[in-house]
């Protein structure tokens, strides 16, 4: 017999090597939906949750099909997004000894109030070390 959740499973895993596990999602959901299977078993096969399938296949239905393979990006633009490059210069100069003496400086300096793990981050994206 023919497991076909271990088949798509493994064809989901090597699709994620070149492209973003929800488009992967959508374009397995969408191969199924169009081979009219049940959305309970589209569901179970891909990981997609129900209403995201019902949204696909209305969509597919209305031929608005361009837009399902754009995975939109979400989420908010980093505080210190502006000014990082300007953190970095001052905490190069300045001999800063913690985290929270870094996250003081940037609310003096900058007016922004950020977290002791926000400037543990940006010290690790950067390369930096307190």
């Amino acid at each position: 017999m023919i497991d076909s959740k271990k088949i798509i499973e493994k064809i989901m895993k090597i699709l994620e090597l070149f492209m973003c596990k929800t488009l992967v999602k959508r374009i397995v959901s969408m191969l199924l939906v169009s081979l009219e299977i049940p959305d309970e078993k589209v569901t179970k096969l891909t990981g997609l949750r129900n209403k995201s399938v019902r949204v696909l296949k209305k969509a597919m239905k209305n031929g608005e099909v361009d837009n399902l393979f754009v995975v939109g990006g979400g989420g908010r633009k980093r505080k210190l997004a502006d000014v990082e490059t300007a953190i970095v210069e001052e905490i190069e100069k300045k001999d800063y000894h913690t985290k929270q003496q870094i996250a003081d400086m940037i609310a003096e300096k900058y007016g922004i109030k950020v977290s002791v793990d926000t400037v543990r981050k940006l010290l690790k994206k950067t390369g930096l070390s307190v």
